[in-house]
């Protein structure tokens, strides 16, 4: 019998590995934003009454483009322990702890390299008449760099990070929002009530990594009511889960549709799955009127108009549909910048914390989420859950101690915060930039900020050492934002570069 080669066995063994991987790809894929589209999660936002855990407590699984960061991260952090300095001790500052000089900028111990690189880009007038920075090591939280890093500034879109970590401190990445139909106070009567689900659709064709569905739901509902006997009813919505003003303080706008529990499609009048889009003036009463409709396609006939009404608390469902899960939910709203998920998440995070679901409510509801996980918010501000509002202030510092939070391996449930963060030259918001041969292509994750004269950015990257790094930029007075943004691409190029 023929000795077998080396060679052959390693070939061997790496076609079984191919095949083995293929396998596994084919069983558990596809992947959209770090999320497996799992069967088992359409079924259950499809199903009457959902079949999810809530409250489990179990640990999420990590996003597959995790492993390989984290590993990295335990191996820091075990080196730090031998050193004697646990996790949040640094040998150098505290982040945004630095007196810097007399221009704000100071850098933390062995980061002259950085330094000297980030120092003329933060001076590019392209930047306006107010720039801050932050870098720091998300292992060690060592401060690399900084620049006014306490400086609380219009932070523009890159408030969402906030936004994420808050609702996903407060519920866990798992949790699902329910959007149900229950009986009425009156005969005959159905009541259709808003769970304050980002995700809802009444698309007959649902997009990828849609959630709820009013179409599903309808068939549910249908299919109850006749099983009891009734084809006839008349259908009331519930949308009391919010409170205070609907409309975003920035008036009617395309980037964001009056803030509703009961919103289909984000109000959105054409098909367009995000961006700006003209967008219902009646969230509420055009989701109950569609799905009116649904019911007639069904055999149900709605009597009257939709109306307002309230659902007893006590009231057993007759079907219920179940939102995309809120780690999907939170990466769709980093990726894509998505101002009506982010809206709908601050206030859930405000109910979580028993505080109203209105703006105010979830203003202090982030704060203190925030303050709760050890972050230090003085002076910060949080108006709303988008970034549009020029109220919010945060500042550099503050930023980039949410991204090493969401890095800490002992807080897997922030995850997606880093999952979702758009990869440079690749997706979302930063698709176009930093991309093609630039060394941050494909290396950068972060998320954008853009306004009139106010321009940020926000993120990690893993440096040439194997560092996972966060960075925020901020910028205000800026004189317009192409210019802006190629300052802050070169900024970020240059912390994936600089060892």
């Amino acid at each position: 019998m023929p000795l077998v080669k080396t060679w052959q066995l390693i070939a061997a063994s790496a076609v079984a590995g191919l095949v083995l991987s293929a396998a596994t790809v084919s069983v558990t894929g596809p992947w959209d934003s770090g999320q497996r589209k799992a069967e088992r999660d359409r079924a259950a936002s499809w199903s009457r009454m959902g079949g999810v855990d809530h409250g489990s407590g179990r640990l999420p699984e990590a996003a597959p483009s995790a492993p390989g960061v984290l590993s990295g991260l335990a191996a820091a952090l075990q080196a730090e322990k031998q050193a004697g300095n646990p996790l949040g001790e640094q040998a150098g500052r505290q982040p945004g702890t630095g007196t810097g000089t007399g221009t704000g900028e100071g850098t933390g111990s062995g980061s002259d390299a950085l330094a000297e690189a980030l120092r003329p880009l933060l001076a590019d007038p392209a930047l306006g008449s107010l720039r801050s920075a932050s870098v720091i090591d998300t292992a060690t939280g060592r401060v690399l760099y900084e620049a006014k890093p306490r400086e609380p500034m219009t932070p523009a879109s890159t408030v969402k990070i906030a936004t994420a970590t808050a609702v996903l401190a407060a519920l866990g990445p798992e949790h699902r929002f329910r959007t149900t139909v229950t009986p009425g106070a009156a005969p005959g009567q159905i009541i259709l009530v808003g769970g304050g689900d980002p995700s809802l659709t009444a698309r007959k064709k649902p997009p990828a990594g849609s959630g709820g569905s009013l179409v599903a739901l309808a068939a549910d509902t249908a299919q109850a009511l006749k099983a009891a006997g009734t084809d006839s009813v008349s259908l009331g919505y519930d949308d009391s889960l919010y409170s205070g003003p609907a409309r975003h303080p920035i008036g009617l706008n395309p980037n964001v549709a009056p803030l509703s529990a009961l919103t289909a499609d984000e109000g959105r009048l054409n098909d367009s799955l995000s961006g700006p889009a003209d967008r219902s003036e009646d969230p509420s009463g055009d989701t109950a009127r569609a799905f009116a409709d649904l019911l007639a396609d069904r055999g149900i006939k709605v009597t009257g108009a939709p109306a307002k009404a309230r659902a007893a608390a006590d009231a057993e469902p007759l079907a219920t549909t179940l939102s995309t899960p809120l780690g999907g939910l939170v990466e769709r709203m980093l990726t894509n910048s998505d101002n009506d998920i982010a809206e709908a998440l601050a206030r859930q995070s405000a109910l979580a914390s028993g505080q109203p679901g209105s703006f105010e409510g979830a203003g202090k509801a982030v704060a203190a989420t925030l303050a709760s996980l050890g972050i230090d918010t003085t002076g910060a501000r949080f108006a709303d859950g988008s970034g549009l509002d020029r109220s919010d202030k945060v500042s550099a510092g503050l930023l980039t101690a949410l991204l090493a939070k969401a890095a800490d391996p002992q807080r897997p449930e922030l995850r997606p915060v880093l999952t979702g963060l758009p990869v440079a030259g690749f997706n979302g918001t930063l698709r176009s930039r930093n991309s093609g041969g630039s060394p941050a292509a494909g290396l950068v994750r972060a998320k954008t900020g853009t306004l009139s004269g106010v321009n940020a950015l926000a993120g990690t990257v893993v440096d040439p050492s194997g560092r996972l790094l966060a960075f925020a930029f901020l910028a205000a007075n800026t004189p317009g934002p192409e210019g802006a943004e190629k300052a802050l691409d070169k900024l970020a190029a240059a912390v994936a570069g600089t060892r």
